[in-house]
């Protein structure tokens, strides 16, 4: 059966280049347009798509406001197509927390005339959104508190001992949303993110998770050093690595499974450096980054989390990590942050 596709925008030039690219396809049928959010939700209704592409900035209904009653109303997957502005990526991460599968950013503003450039990612998103487990709508993170006066650290103080990485791609910055701001600040160890973004959007979501979270969040910059009770999250279309001193380093070589950041790339150098003292968390996400970097960790010593098929939008990434047998524990999202501070336990207890 193809995959039945709606199409919202307000533009009648978008909406008539991304329904012909949907048309084009074997595997996908376009069953209707949508000018507004309002007529989205009328569409869905009558129309039972598959999957939604949606644009966010329109009139009468947002594209915001629009998806919040669709993931209450009929939960479905949805593509957001977004602009690539500063204000644009901030929206983006909310529409994702919201319930958002993925998105693509237009390259050129509201009515994209060079949209051949994505028009192949956005095909490859909806194929891949067809196929996630959508919630519905999601709890509104409360932010959380930040330690005040003389025990607050200072960037400078890079006191660590121990590190995790967590890796994510599609669902994942919603899965980051819930889960960062779930960890607790111990004096001890330090974070790195590795979130499947293109560049202008990841700082949004250090941002975001920074303001709902008591560790201190931040878009990770070449020469940063890893630090206690800090989130270094690293930025869209860089790979990251980290030197034996834990210093941060990006470079813009070769995609690694079609994407950069790769969850691989910044693993190699984890189970380099820091090997044992590492903890690896692979939350959802289609493919199979993170799967080889999390056995190289595994076989110096660290220690593997994989997040359970039942909360992943995706069970891609993780399930590669599984099926690779390096997963010490297969976890639902609401337990690895649980699992991560156990695993730190543990690791503090075997030095000891």
């Amino acid at each position: 059966m193809p995959i039945r596709v709606l199409v919202v925008d307000d533009s009648a030039f978008m909406r008539r280049v991304v329904g012909d690219a949907v048309s084009s396809q074997p595997d996908m049928e376009l069953i209707g347009v949508a000018h507004n959010g309002l007529d989205a939700l009328v569409k869905v209704e009558q129309l039972q798509p598959d999957v939604v592409t949606l644009d966010v900035e329109m009139p009468e209904m947002d594209g915001l406001t629009a998806l919040r009653h669709l993931m209450v109303r009929y939960p479905r997957p949805v593509v957001m197509l977004s602009t690539q502005t500063q204000e644009g990526a901030v929206t983006t991460l909310r529409a994702l927390s919201i319930g958002a599968v993925d998105f693509v950013p237009k390259p050129s503003g509201s009515i994209s005339l060079d949209f051949h450039k994505v028009r192949e990612d956005l095909l490859n998103k909806v194929r891949i959104a067809s196929r996630a487990r959508v919630r519905g709508a999601g709890p509104t993170l409360t932010p959380a508190s930040k330690p005040v006066g003389p025990t607050e650290r200072t960037p400078d103080d890079t006191t660590w001992n121990r590190l995790v990485l967590i890796g994510s791609s599609t669902g994942g910055p919603r899965a980051l949303g819930s889960l960062v701001p779930a960890l607790a600040r111990d004096g001890r160890t330090a974070y790195v993110v590795i979130q499947h973004m293109p560049a202008g959007f990841t700082r949004s979501l250090a941002d975001r998770l920074d303001s709902s979270s008591a560790l201190n969040v931040r878009e990770a910059a070449t020469g940063d050093r890893l630090a206690a009770d800090t989130v270094l999250v690293a930025p869209g279309d860089f790979h990251l690595r980290l030197s034996p001193l834990g210093v941060v380093e990006l470079d813009d070589g070769p995609r690694v499974h079609g994407v950069r950041p790769s969850v691989d790339v910044a693993l190699e150098s984890v189970a380099e450096h820091f090997g044992s003292r590492a903890v690896v968390s692979i939350l959802t996400g289609m493919g199979q980054d993170g799967a080889a970097g999390a056995v190289a960790v595994h076989q110096r010593g660290g220690y593997v989390l994989a997040e359970d098929e039942s909360s992943c939008v995706v069970w891609g990434m993780p399930r590669a990590v599984f099926e690779r047998g390096v997963a010490d524990r297969v976890v639902p999202l609401d337990a690895m942050a649980e699992a991560i501070t156990s695993a730190l336990a543990a690791g503090a207890h075997a030095r000891a």
